[in-house]
């Protein structure tokens, strides 16, 4: 192995460990809260954990198998079968995200009648369309044979070994990733920017009350006056700081990828084996940046899973307790007898 692919292979083994506990502990969150669970966003995010946990545990070890050994780990049927799950869940995980962003564009744009818009009831209609739009990419390419090991990207994926199939692949190629990535994408820009602009109305509302009470306030301390002015600056950028990170992560972490088998389908454009994988890597780390985008670094999973460890800290410290007290129940039984 060269020292590109030692380094690739260790940003594999990183991905996959900080994917499998960002993921669990959202999980453990979901599980724990009923708060949460009452939510209709909690039912997206749980969908969007699932699909990270799935990808986690099967996709990603046999990229890092195909680093390793530079070849298909595993017979064909495990190969068509991880080709197939990788299709469907990127696809779904990408939906999930633009199923949160409408979310979130109810609920911030039509305040007053989103528990009767968004209801767990829509929610699950969104989400079975979500699983349908989904599958049915992977199961046109499974019954033409255009999933199996791609040396480029050292993974199970979507290709193409017949070159009499080429044009059709190209096109079913052109079409999954117009459908998947770029709707998402359009979604993910017309709802936020929406969410933005009715947060930035309602902070210019917030700052023309803030600056007719400074003003009215003659005796108010300077210090007083300085941190209002500040906190009207930081709420000014706290809503675009959040939008910038949705959409900017998105297209960070999938654009690489998606460009890099548009233009793969190029034979004309030659690329670099270890970009290959560096981008397949860009998409994997979506896995490991969701959880704390959407969830854990949010206040409600915050207080939630600080609880749990919380919890779990105290059990433990209780059980050393009850050990440490037994023993010296015992210690002196101990002497006795001797």
């Amino acid at each position: 192995m060269s020292i590109w692919e030692v380094i690739l292979a260790f940003v594999v083994v990183v991905l996959m460990l900080v994917a499998l506990l960002a993921n669990v502990l959202v999980l453990m969150c979901f599980l724990y809260s009923a708060d949460i669970r009452k939510q209709v966003p909690g039912l997206f995010i749980l969908n969007l954990t699932f699909c990270n946990l799935l990808m986690t545990v099967s996709s990603m070890p046999l990229t890092l198998a195909g680093i390793i050994y530079k070849r298909q780990p595993g017979g064909d049927q495990i190969c068509h079968v991880v080709g197939f799950l990788e299709t469907f869940l990127t696809t779904n995980s990408m939906l999930s995200m633009a199923a949160l962003s409408i979310d979130r564009w109810i609920a911030v744009v039509f305040p007053l009648s989103y528990h009767s818009k968004m209801r767990y009831r829509d929610a699950a209609l969104i989400l079975s369309y979500t699983w349908l739009h989904s599958v049915s990419f992977p199961i046109v390419a499974a019954s033409l044979s255009w999933v199996g090991f791609h040396h480029l990207y050292a993974s199970c994926t979507l290709y193409n070994k017949r070159p009499e199939d080429r044009t059709q692949f190209v096109i079913f190629t052109g079409v999954f990733h117009t459908l998947s990535f770029l709707l998402s994408l359009i979604v993910l820009c017309f709802t936020y920017l929406k969410v933005l602009k009715v947060a930035r109305f309602h902070c210019k509302r917030i700052d023309v009350i803030t600056m007719q009470t400074l003003v009215l306030l003659v005796d108010i301390h300077p210090s007083v006056r300085e941190r209002c002015l500040e906190e009207q600056k930081r709420r000014r950028q706290r809503a675009t700081k959040k939008i910038s990170t949705f959409i900017g992560t998105f297209i960070l972490c999938f654009a690489p990828y998606v460009i890099t088998r548009l233009v793969e389908l190029s034979s004309t454009i030659p690329i670099n084996s270890h970009w290959g994988i560096i981008s397949k890597c860009l998409a994997y780390s979506k896995v490991v940046s969701d959880p704390f985008v959407y969830s854990l670094l949010r206040n409600q999973y915050k207080k939630t899973w600080k609880d749990i460890i919380n919890k779990i800290l105290k059990r433990s410290s209780i059980n050393s307790s009850a050990l440490t007290s037994s023993t010296l129940n015992i210690c002196p039984l101990t002497q006795q007898r001797l």
